[in-house]
């Protein structure tokens, strides 16, 4: 009996198995036949019909260029062209209009009084003190200016303002010597710009690069603010404007060394003036000003310091004639650039350093323009002040 259920039990696994395999099958004749043409993923169409690839179509025919109409194979980039700077300031003399507030309105408008009192006097110092003169210049200023109005018996508007003119022209000592020393007959003229920080130092010295080009010079620059990330590019994007060539180092260089190899490649390529950019600093750390000295002294190997110019932010006033003390105390200061004059209606700061420091005022910057800075011109400047219709 055992016998027959296990073959009754196999003969059934046998009969499922047949059909799980018959089933497919049937499944498989069931589905439509695909319609005429139509191929499915795994075939290909026939030879025939196959697109002619790239190596089976025709070559195109050569075509020839004449060579002067190809386009060179390295562009240089135009130059910037700035135009001599003769006559700048008086071109720049509208940027004086918050100074002429102080020292032009305020001024005219007191000697223009029929009788000048001693309040009017006194009115007229502390316009003069007020503009930055400093007490000093303003005492013997008007001191001058009473004694020629009793004298010569002034009476109208313009012959006073005349008269205060000449004496402010006076007090900016015209005879000083405003040129830059920025040639010479045995090598290139070295220029060092020293100053705080902010005064914008950098900027500026881009800005009397293009001074200098301006003027026929041909310039290398000297990158040796190593502290600042920024400065070394800054300082050479302005040089690439006007095809200066600018020497760097690597962040955090020594920047004696940075500025004794601008002086070499000056030397080396016979440029006419090498201008060098130093780090800002403050005035009242000792360390930093000694390294001012150390950067002028290696520089000195190749020969003497022509020109340092200090850069002074004219609106800081008569702090930044404390700044210029502690400079002149480091380096040799052989002239003053008075940046941001257009920003402040203290133009007389320009006076007050002139008196104070014995060192001319050579160039003042009247904008934010890439040829905003001016040579200074003590008339062009007082007439701009005293200029009535401004």
């Amino acid at each position: 009996m055992e016998y027959v259920v296990v073959g009754l039990v196999l003969l059934g696994v046998l009969i499922l198995g047949g059909v799980g395999l018959l089933v497919p099958k049937l499944r498989r004749r069931e589905l439509p036949p695909p319609p005429p043409g139509d191929t499915t993923l795994l075939e290909r169409p026939p030879a025939a019909e196959a697109a002619p690839t790239a190596s089976t179509a025709p070559p195109l025919p050569p075509v020839e260029v004449p060579l002067e109409d190809l386009p060179p194979l390295v562009t240089t980039p135009e130059l910037d062209r700035p135009e001599p700077t003769a006559g700048r300031l008086v071109r720049l003399r509208a940027r004086l209009s918050r100074s002429q507030n102080a020292l032009g309105r305020g001024l005219l408008a007191v000697l223009s009084r029929d009788h000048l009192d001693e309040d009017a006097w006194e009115e007229i110092e502390d316009s003069l003190i007020t503009a930055d003169v400093g007490i000093e210049p303003t005492r013997v200023i008007v001191e001058r200016l009473r004694e020629r109005v009793r004298v010569l018996g002034s009476r109208t508007v313009t012959e006073v303002r005349e008269q205060l003119a000449e004496e402010l022209t006076a007090a900016l000592d015209p005879g000083m010597d405003r040129t830059l020393a920025s040639t010479k007959a045995d090598g290139p003229a070295v220029i060092l710009v020293v100053g705080v920080n902010g005064a914008g130092k950098t900027t500026t010295c881009g800005k009397i690069a293009r001074v200098l080009v301006a003027d026929g010079r041909s310039v290398v620059l000297g990158a040796a603010d190593t502290f600042r990330a920024a400065a070394s590019e800054q300082l050479a994007t302005w040089g690439e404007r006007v095809g200066a060539e600018t020497v760097r180092g690597p962040e955090g260089a020594d920047p004696a060394s940075v500025a004794f190899d601008a002086v070499k490649r000056g030397i080396d390529t016979g440029v006419d003036t090498v201008l060098i950019d130093t780090a800002g600093r403050l005035q009242n750390k000792v360390g930093l000003m000694d390294e001012l000295g150390k950067v002028k002294r290696v520089v000195e190997k190749h020969g003497p310091v022509d020109e340092t110019l200090l850069i002074l932010d004219a609106t800081t006033g008569q702090n930044g004639l404390e700044q210029a003390r502690v400079f002149m105390e480091a380096v040799n200061v052989t002239g003053v650039v008075l940046t941001k004059l257009d920003g402040t209606a203290k133009g007389g700061i320009v006076i007050a350093v002139q008196n104070k420091l014995g060192i001319p005022v050579k160039l003042v910057g009247l904008g934010e323009g890439p040829d905003d800075l001016a040579p200074f011109e003590p008339k062009a400047f007082v007439d701009a002040l005293l200029d009535a219709g401004a």
